[in-house]
Parts: C-alpha cells; sequence; structure tokens
C-alpha cells in the first residue's frame, strides 16, 4: 500500500518539478532582433560597408584611416553655418578637400562622384544621416 502512495506521489510531482525547471531555465527577457533596415537605408549600409568601413568607422573614438562618422548626421549639420547635414555630407563625399576634419590629413579619394552611381550615393548619405 505504501509503495502505491510513492508511485502516485512521484507520478504527480514530476511534471510539476519539470515544469518548474523549464520555467526557471528560460531567459528573462528574450533577445531582441536586429532591426530590419528599409531598402534604401540597406543599400546604403552596403556602400558604406564596400567604400567606406575600411577607412572609416561608425563607432565612437575609433579612428581607423579617417575620421569616425559615429553621430555624423549632428556634427555635420554642425559644421558649416548656414548648411544643413545633407548637403555637407554629399559635399564631403563628392568633394573631400572642401572639408577637412581637424587632426586629419585629406586623404580621401576624390572619385567617389565618378564611382559610385547617383542612386548609391543618395543612399550612403540617407544611411549616414541615420548616425546621430
Amino acid at each position: 500500500h505504501q509503495l502505491v502512495k510513492t508511485y502516485l506521489l512521484t507520478r504527480a510531482i514530476i511534471p510539476i518539478i519539470l515544469f518548474l525547471c523549464l520555467v526557471g531555465c528560460a531567459p528573462a527577457d528574450p533577445p531582441s532582433a536586429t532591426p530590419t533596415l528599409p531598402p534604401p537605408l540597406a543599400q546604403g549600409q552596403k556602400v558604406f560597408q564596400t567604400h567606406c568601413g575600411a577607412c572609416h568607422s561608425l563607432q565612437p573614438d575609433l579612428t581607423i584611416v579617417g575620421p569616425s562618422l559615429h553621430g555624423i548626421a549632428t556634427q555635420a549639420a554642425n559644421r558649416i553655418d548656414g548648411q544643413d547635414a545633407r548637403t555637407y555630407i554629399y559635399t564631403a563625399v563628392l568633394n573631400p578637400s572642401a572639408y577637412t576634419v581637424p587632426g586629419f590629413a585629406q586623404l580621401m579619394p576624390t572619385t567617389f562622384g565618378k564611382t559610385i552611381t547617383g542612386e548609391d550615393l543618395d543612399a550612403l548619405v540617407a544611411y549616414l544621416l541615420t548616425m546621430e
């Protein structure tokens, strides 16, 4: 008779123990998904990686060759009085000698106007404008 009670009690407790173990092992917060960029920004990211990422970082205070572009949208809006960030970035890409960031030599290629399509340039600028 005692053996039957032990068997029934064990059968009732095991599912509860398993449930508690599963609940206790589950992460408190599910990992957040990496946001998917809209197509034009994804295209701009790809252009950045292809043409800019070897020399410019998007991490704060990380210098590769040229200055970090972390916060470029905000910085570009404040670099030249009366000029918006979009105009500054277009000019910096197409005519890099127009603006030299203090502490950096002018090493940026001057051929991007010929090697990057207008669509890719627009996408690149849109992408960089998200870097606030």
